[in-house]
């Protein structure tokens, strides 16, 4: 339990806000690179701010304030030129750094003036990896954007993402992922149950059956942010779940999976009562087969809510954010009870406090990176590492209808490393 200041001070993330400087010292993934494909303007909202997000006739990105400082327009609205976004309004004119680059009216009553130089908004450099949109909107300089395999790695490597905009508060989220104990309870019982009331197989809630209940779990500080350990079933200290384990990455990255599928979630605020949830999975295929390059990274936002309005629990992430969703917009944790399934919450909040602290002193929190030679290409050690071989359960790869199930069904189809296709 904590008090109800402390839960303010973890939770809110708008500007000024302890927890919010702590996010912005961070590059953070806000959309999927295809989005701007549909259209070249999205409003985004993101650490409680309120921008656009612009592809310019050019192919330069830019996210900059929501509202043209001239009559207050929302520039999603706005007109993608050469080189900016123009207010439909007046036709004022920005560059990707904010700056006001053209007035037609103004500059046509005052062919010397230079009003346009005297009018900036915030404005945060954009970046894309892994079929993501990354921004930084802390101090200068900033750090470098990290360079994971998971995002980066391109030989025999395909990704896709899969998108949630979740009503509730971004911690709940991430504690989620300190919690082993809830895998064999929300994933087992609770997965079984609903498939059973749904008549449907749930394959997870299967295989969780099969593992047995926790009997030990750990967590301990690595040089990126901490590792989540257990023992259950018939596993023991030996075995590469405690051994290994897998990392969360400071401040609000979860590295998972298994057999050639490894995904990161992430954890976005948008506001101290929504968070942008994406699970970027990538898929590593067998070293005997050739694999084409990938064009472009596929997304989704998937649904949270089956047809007749209540929450999906039709797999696992989904039962996550029932979860999630149902501790409130910002659960109150001073009304909680922690027990001993709760050593990583305490962990990870500790940890949180402890970073906060160091900005306050002004230094550099866990995982900022600054060394060009350190960020070529990071890898994360975590249990079950290997390329896509094994098992190749295209249920799971296929979980909402993903264009990449057949093409990878064919190219899984010629390697000697691989069994189970099925679905």
């Amino acid at each position: 339990m904590i008090t109800v200041e402390q839960n303010e001070r973890l939770t809110r993330v708008g500007p000024g806000t302890p927890m919010g400087e702590l996010f912005r010292r961070y590059w953070h993934p806000f959309a999927a690179a295809g989005e701007l494909n549909e259209r070249p303007t999205k409003s985004i909202r993101l650490l409680g701010e309120n921008l656009v997000l612009y592809r310019d006739r050019s192919g330069t990105l830019g996210l900059i304030d929501a509202r043209c400082p001239h009559r207050r327009v929302d520039l999603s609205y706005g007109i993608p030129e050469e080189h900016g976004i123009r207010c439909m309004y007046h036709g004022w004119m920005f560059d990707e750094t904010g700056q006001c680059i053209e007035q037609p009216f103004e500059e046509t009553v005052h062919p010397d003036g230079r009003f346009k130089e005297k009018v900036k908004v915030n404005a945060y450099p954009v970046r894309e990896l892994g079929g993501l949109l990354f921004t930084y909107m802390g101090p200068q300089p900033a750090p470098l954007l990290p360079n994971y395999d998971i995002l980066v790695e391109s030989n025999r490597v395909w990704r896709e993402a899969f998108i949630a905009e979740l009503p509730c508060n971004w911690l709940q989220c991430m504690e989620n992922s300190v919690d082993p104990v809830h895998l064999e309870w929300l994933h087992g019982v609770y997965g079984a149950y609903t498939a059973q009331l749904d008549g449907r197989r749930d394959a997870v809630a299967e295989g969780v059956a099969t593992y047995g209940r926790h009997k030990k779990i750990g967590f301990d500080y690595f040089e990126r942010g901490m590792v989540k350990r257990r023992v259950y079933g018939k596993t023991t200290e030996d075995d590469p779940k405690w051994t290994v384990g897998h990392p969360l990455l400071f401040p609000n990255i979860l590295q998972q999976g298994g057999g050639g599928r490894y995904f990161f979630q992430y954890r976005v605020p948008i506001d101290d009562v929504t968070t942008w949830h994406v699970e970027l999975t990538s898929y590593w295929f067998p070293d005997d087969i050739e694999v084409p390059a990938q064009d472009s990274v596929p997304y989704q936002y998937v649904p949270l809510k089956r047809p007749d309005g209540g929450w999906r629990s039709d797999d696992t992430v989904a039962q996550d954010h029932i979860v999630w969703i149902l501790q409130g917009a910002v659960m109150d944790r001073s009304e909680e009870r922690l027990g001993e399934s709760d050593t990583g919450l305490i962990f990870y909040r500790k940890m949180l406090e402890d970073q906060m602290q160091i900005i306050a002193d002004g230094g550099d929190p866990i995982n900022v990176l600054r060394n060009p030679a350190e960020n070529v290409l990071i890898h994360n050690p975590q249990e079950g590492w290997s390329r896509l071989g094994y098992n190749a359960d295209m249920e799971e790869i296929a979980r909402y209808g993903s264009p990449l199930k057949e093409p990878m069904r064919e190219i899984l189809a010629k390697s000697a490393n691989v069994s189970g296709l099925t679905a």
